[in-house]
């Protein structure tokens, strides 16, 4: 399916993974819809939407992880409704049109935009009794900190039992359309389990690549995975993962979160244009 060329394809990786990783929201959900665009099928571009979210995912990863903006255990914890979700949108993937499920998409991007912007400042404050040595995961918990400019921040989430029960609902997005799940994951993170916006981007980039390959080993299963196109993205995935974890770490919470914001209204637009 054309789309432009294998140069085409590299570069859109490139662009997508870097603000999936800036944000936490998976290169995908903007990938899948404009390779539609160039006339492939969200049948065909949903395989290749997660091979951009896996390996965007690794290569952001290391960079997060070191300044304590990924939380394994909250992970560990969310990945059971959402990657339970991912393996139902698999099951579930035809069922919907793809003009249903473009519009869809599309009201969940808007919802997710507007969760993310109503609140202004930041929720978790520095702690200056607290030192370098503290950044990280806190043992028997889902508490952790994290490092700002020079300072610690730590943090605590809550209401889980309702996040797990919503990340459920990105999974099945994820398995239904290929696009990762980040765009509902990072919000949900930030403003209904309470994590700071950084720690939420930089979870969700980790948790995403879990999730979506839970969804891409079904799709191969499934025989939906054209090789050379998946070449193609993982190439320019890895190095716009690895870009946007850079820039991420140089941004503070309040831009994060409005970069986030602005990312998922032009999501929502591309998407309503190719419906």
């Amino acid at each position: 399916m054309e789309v432009g060329g294998d140069l085409l394809i590299i570069a859109l990786a490139v662009v997508t993974s870097t603000l999936g990783a800036i944000g936490g929201l998976g290169g995908a959900i903007i990938l899948v819809p404009l390779l539609t665009f160039g006339g492939m099928s969200i049948t065909s571009a949903a395989p290749l939407g997660l091979v951009s979210v896996i390996a965007g995912s690794v290569a952001a990863g290391r960079r997060q992880a070191s300044d304590g903006t990924v939380n394994h255990r909250f992970a560990v914890v969310t990945e059971l409704g959402a990657t339970s979700g991912a393996v139902v949108g698999v099951l579930l993937s035809g069922v919907l049109s793809e003009r249903v499920l473009l519009w869809c998409l599309a009201v969940f991007a808007i919802a997710a935009a507007l969760l993310g912007a109503r609140r202004k400042g930041m929720r978790w404050q520095p702690d200056t009794n607290l030192t370098v040595a503290d950044v990280g995961e806190r043992p028997g918990s889902l508490s952790g900190a994290y490092l700002l400019d020079h300072s610690v921040v730590p943090y605590t989430p809550s209401r889980m039992p309702l996040g797990v029960c919503l990340m459920a609902l990105a999974g099945v997005v994820t398995g239904l359309a290929g696009v990762g799940g980040g765009f509902l994951k990072t919000p949900l993170s930030s403003e209904v389990m309470r994590l700071p916006a950084k720690v939420a981007a930089g979870t969700s980039t980790f948790t995403i690549g879990l999730t979506a390959s839970v969804a891409l080993v079904l799709m191969a299963i499934d025989g939906r995975i054209v090789a050379a196109d998946a070449a193609l993205v993982v190439l320019g995935s890895l190095v716009g993962g690895t870009i946007g974890a850079r820039v991420q770490t140089m941004l503070s919470p309040p831009v994060v979160r409005r970069t986030t914001a602005v990312a998922l209204v032009a999501i929502a637009i591309v998407l309503v244009i190719r419906a």
